[in-house]
């Protein structure tokens, strides 16, 4: 799956944009809208604290730094305790470290707005909506022209993978 990002002019090209998605097969849980604060978005699926913020990544770091940690930590308790203990330890202690980073870098990822929508910032400020749509890899070209060929004044503003590339 990729993400796709139009910018829309007004809340009427956007109601377009998403009915002809709607039309073509996209349900609601692929389709997010991000508006200006207080824009009644009325049916158009709202971005969610997900879209909006850097949870997901801030978590995945903290999952990869504190899994290091506790390996380095369990290396450490290991070395200290010679070799009576197995190795079970020190996976409990990595996954004890993995799950407390995630939780943590999480959080904090909860109170800082998503670095890739943070570009359209200021387009958003303006009154600009930006829609992004979550489709299979082989329809971004089909999609992207039928938005742009119906809706002119919609910009097309790219593609990122959701996952990394190894799982797409």
């Amino acid at each position: 799956m990729r993400r796709i990002y139009f910018l829309s002019p007004n809340l009427e090209t956007t109601h377009k944009i998403v009915d002809e998605l709607r039309s073509v097969g996209i349900e609601d849980r692929h389709m997010h809208v991000l508006a200006k604060r207080d824009t009644p978005l009325e049916d158009l699926p709202e971005a969610s604290e997900f879209q909006k913020t850097d949870f997901v990544a801030a978590m995945e770091r903290g999952a990869a730094l504190g899994g290091a940690t506790g390996l380095i930590a369990g290396l450490i308790g290991l070395r200290f305790a010679g070799f009576a203990i197995a190795g079970g330890p020190v996976l409990g202690v990595l996954l004890y470290g993995a799950t407390i980073g995630a939780m943590m870098s999480g959080l904090a990822g909860l109170q800082v707005g998503n670095s890739k929508v943070k570009k359209y910032e200021e387009a958003i400020e303006r009154g600009e909506l930006l829609v992004m749509v979550d489709i299979p890899k082989g329809s971004i070209e089909a999609i992207s022209k039928l938005i742009t060929k119906h809706h002119p004044t919609a910009h097309f503003e790219g593609v990122e993978p959701l996952l990394p590339p190894s799982y797409s």
